[in-house]
């Protein structure tokens, strides 16, 4: 009974919605589609901005949004999430508005600001890989 009782729990405390496949990136975050060019990054709860910005750049060079100069703009800051109800989470585009194109190119690491932008390669390199705790980085 406790296990049933658990399970249904966790079920609803870590659903998204229905044809929403969320995809797990390097740095275990979880991240749903939002629209063809948009995506979620959802908040474990300990994720730093290192950490969404390296799971964006993830989820962008798995299903091919990446290109030459290519850069992530978050179009949602951290907030409620827009797609798993009870978490935080980012909300980032590869096709940016106007607007978005104007903004200048970020020196910070920030999810808290609308615009913020990062090219994917420079955010990818937030990403730690195993390798990296073992061999360090050259």
């Amino acid at each position: 009974m406790l296990r049933a009782i658990l399970t249904g729990l966790c079920c609803v405390c870590f659903s998204v919605p229905a044809g929403a496949q969320p995809y797990r990136a390097i740095n275990w975050l979880y991240v749903v589609p939002v629209s063809q060019n948009s995506f979620e990054v959802i908040d474990d709860g300990r994720s730093s901005a290192k950490d969404f910005w390296c799971a964006g750049s993830d989820y962008a060079r798995a299903f091919g949004l990446d290109g030459v100069r290519k850069r992530l703009y978050i179009l949602d800051p951290l907030g409620d999430s827009k797609t798993t109800a009870g978490a935080k989470g980012v909300v980032f585009t590869v096709s940016p508005d106007d607007a978005m194109k104007n903004t200048p190119s970020s020196y910070s690491v920030s999810v808290k600001r609308r615009n913020e932008n990062l090219a994917i390669s420079h955010a990818y390199n937030f990403c730690d890989t195993l390798l990296d705790g073992v061999f360090g980085r050259f």
